[in-house]
């Protein structure tokens, strides 16, 4: 069982940054791919990046490429998502999720455990 929590939520102008980070706690992390889902109002779940086990590839929608930034710290156990040069259209809860083993994937049913989800508000 892995449990994930995330923080780093909040409100933030259109071209500023936030850094969400998520936690995980359970087995050990290096075994997991990450990936970062974001689902805006009356919108479904998308897929936003996602990461290698080891941290050496990452895969980004083409949507945020460029502007958001994922990484891990497996010492810590915590997946990060930078994102600079934010948009209205940003606006999303941001929700980190974990994999069975250290691949990457960009399809929301391959992901295993889901945390609850941090808001992200960009105004404009």
């Amino acid at each position: 069982q892995v449990t994930l929590v995330e923080s780093g939520g909040g409100l933030v102008q259109a071209g500023g940054s936030l850094r969400l980070s998520c936690v995980a706690s359970g087995r050990t992390f290096s075994n997991y791919g990450m990936g970062w889902f974001r689902q805006a109002p009356g919108k479904e779940r998308e897929f936003a990046a996602t990461i290698t086990g080891n941290g050496g590839f990452t895969y980004y929608a083409d949507s945020v490429k460029g502007r958001l930034t994922i990484s891990r710290d497996n010492a810590k156990n915590t997946v990060y998502l930078q994102m600079n040069s934010l948009k209205p259209e940003d606006t999303a809860v941001y929700y980190c999720a974990a994999r069975s083993g250290p691949i990457t994937s960009t399809i929301e049913r391959e992901y295993r455990y889901w945390g609850q989800g941090t808001q992200v508000t960009v105004s404009s």
